[in-house]
């Protein structure tokens, strides 16, 4: 994969469960993701990221049932996200993005509940991924980098601090190089 696969993802929220099922019109797939009590972690966390992918949120949030297990499932917050741009992907374009927007969030977030944390096999997939997240995105980093949170940048052979000995602002500082 040699170019750069960006991906926007605005948010809208805080929904109740209640509301988030309901959502079933044309621009209702995407990512979700839920927050709630959580024993450990405490009250109003991030408990789970989830993809509607060819179907609508309301359709995909009715067949999860794990929420009943919180310690106050009324309590919990649903949080909407629809891919956005400037032009439309085909179908297939459109899911592959879900889905990979929704394996990197999960990866550098690291929802309680969510039991795929590894992003694994899927690493060269994600190494030229950017999600971008606007609108409510509450918890979530405002941009993922395939590039930080894969592999890719492990191939960097020669490492090393910058520094300069001159001080004044119009010399660049060099790259400090190491034997192999």
């Amino acid at each position: 994969m040699n170019h750069e696969i960006e991906i926007h993802l605005e948010w809208t929220g805080p929904l109740t469960l209640s509301e988030a099922r309901l959502q079933s019109n044309e621009s209702d797939w995407g990512v979700y993701q839920i927050y709630g009590c959580h024993p450990i972690y405490g009250v109003d966390v991030l408990l789970y990221i989830g993809k509607a992918e060819r179907q609508y949120f309301g359709e995909r949030l009715a067949q999860e049932s794990w929420w009943d297990d919180v310690a106050d499932p009324k309590q919990l917050k649903v949080y909407l996200g629809r891919l956005a741009g400037e032009i439309a992907p085909d179908d297939e374009t459109w899911c592959r993005n879900i889905d990979r927007a929704e394996r990197l969030l999960i990866f550098v977030h690291r929802p309680a509940w969510n039991a795929q944390k590894n992003i694994g096999r899927f690493d060269e997939d994600l190494q030229q991924v950017h999600v971008f997240n606007w609108g409510a995105h509450r918890s979530l980093f405002s941009e993922v980098s395939g590039a930080r949170w894969t592999k890719r940048l492990n191939t960097i052979q020669k490492w090393g601090v910058f520094r300069s000995t001159d001080k004044r602002a119009a010399t660049p500082p060099r790259r400090v190089q190491f034997d192999k």
